[in-house]
């Protein structure tokens, strides 16, 4: 729970992932120990020898076991990175549709004020000419 918890919460670092794993395992070896030591006061007899060879089996099955936990782990993150980076691109997008949306608008109220001034500029005043008009 812990390890989904930091995944979810965007934690990433292969270091802390590596120990949360190593936390498990420990856990996990507690758990069969003490599961193991009440089996062993209910039963008097156990039911297998000690030279059965279970044990490296079950260490086997535990490594296994682990190595799709940190595996899983890491779509996890994967899957989490991913889809940060697919919010961020869509965030990014929206954030310049609305600025070309306020670009596009204000360029349209400035060519409005353009075209309301228009009518009112006075026509410019030219000098009359000195020189008398040149014959055809």
């Amino acid at each position: 729970a812990l390890r989904l918890s930091y995944l979810r919460a965007g934690g990433h670092d292969p270091a802390v992932l590596e120990q949360l794993l190593h936390l498990q395992l420990e856990a996990t070896v507690l758990e069969k120990r003490t599961a193991g030591l009440r089996r062993g006061r209910q039963m008097a007899v156990p039911a297998e020898g000690p030279g059965t060879g279970t044990h490296g089996l079950d260490e086997a099955l535990l490594a296994v076991e682990l190595e799709n936990r940190r595996l899983e782990d890491e779509l996890l993150a994967l899957k989490v990175r991913r889809e940060r980076r697919v919010d961020a691109g869509s965030r990014a997008a929206q954030r310049h549709t609305e600025e070309l949306a306020r670009l596009q608008a204000e360029a349209g109220m400035l060519r409005c004020r353009a075209e309301q001034t228009r009518p009112w500029l006075h026509p410019r005043v030219f000098p009359r000419p000195i020189a008398p008009p040149l014959p055809p």
